[in-house]
């Protein structure tokens, strides 16, 4: 019975994709991680919030970074709506 899998699995296996410029496709792993993604997007969107506490001499580095974490949670935002609709096209 794993014979008839292995013989599927290599039949479909990745054909399509050069492991010269992709290594990962000659061992089988071709892909990302979303969810930790999107985990670590939304971690350094608060991180950015949270350096605002501080000494600072002035207002250019709150500047920076609320506008570096305004621009995270919008790509997150973005991501999750395009995530929802997906599966319309």
């Amino acid at each position: 019975m794993a014979g008839k899998a292995v013989e599927k699995r290599q039949q479909a296996g990745v054909s399509n994709v050069d492991p010269r410029d992709e290594p990962s496709a000659e061992w089988g792993w071709h892909g990302g991680f979303p969810k930790a993604a999107r985990v670590a997007g939304w971690f350094t969107a608060f991180a950015m919030f949270a350096m605002l506490i501080g000494n600072h001499e002035t207002n250019t580095e709150n500047v920076w970074l609320i506008g570096i974490g305004l621009g995270l949670i919008a790509a997150l935002l973005l991501d999750m709506r395009k995530q929802r609709t997906a599966w319309r096209r």
